[in-house]
């Protein structure tokens, strides 16, 4: 069994939320639980250590790890959080999910972390039919390229995968632990399921 590396998991509550109406998505309630409860309970349970990226209600989200804001103006999207995390925090690797993806895998550390090889730089979840790109790793290596490519005004991710070493890691037996809840009527689609 390798050694575990150096992982800070960071959960992306920094975007705008336009489809859930302006309102702060890992704030909304899904069962009188905040989004971000679902998402905090189900990494410190696989023994991450959490940290949050949030550009707004910074002193709520503050009980759920240290909290730190995009670098980039303009909310770039989940880019710009994995940038910040990996401008502000000091880690070998850092791990990513979104703060609207209730039901993340148990396993999701354990399956992340065994797709590391010696020259990984990304490790990316695919739920069997499409890459789930906010359901990352990256290594602290990536910064420099990560930094020019927002710097050039590119903003979709998969365009970065072709010039890191990406590994995608296959949860197709769970595709639908990564359903994220964007609009009020799915929130209420899913909490009459859950």
């Amino acid at each position: 069994m390798q050694s575990l590396p150096e992982t800070t998991w960071v959960i992306l509550a920094g975007g705008q939320a336009r489809r859930m109406g302006g309102k702060d998505k890992g704030l909304v309630t899904l069962n009188n639980k905040p989004l971000i409860d679902y998402v905090h309970d189900r990494l410190t349970e696989q023994g991450a250590h959490v940290a949050v990226n949030a550009n707004r209600n910074q002193e709520t989200y503050a009980q759920y790890g240290q909290v730190f804001s995009d670098v980039f103006e303009g909310f770039p999207g989940p880019l710009g959080g994995i940038h910040a995390a990996m401008a502000q925090l000091d880690s070998e690797w850092f791990g990513f999910v979104p703060c609207d993806c209730p039901n993340l895998p148990h396993n999701l550390l354990e399956k992340m972390y065994q797709s590391i090889s010696d020259d990984t730089e990304i490790v990316v979840a695919h739920d069997g039919e499409s890459v789930q790109p906010v359901v990352t790793m990256y290594k602290r290596s990536v910064f420099e390229r990560l930094e020019n490519f927002l710097n050039n005004g590119d903003r979709k991710i998969v365009l970065l995968y072709n010039i890191c070493k990406t590994e995608l890691v296959d949860f197709s037996d769970e595709h639908d632990a990564f359903i994220n809840l964007n609009t009020p009527a799915e929130l209420e689609k899913f909490g009459a399921l859950s």
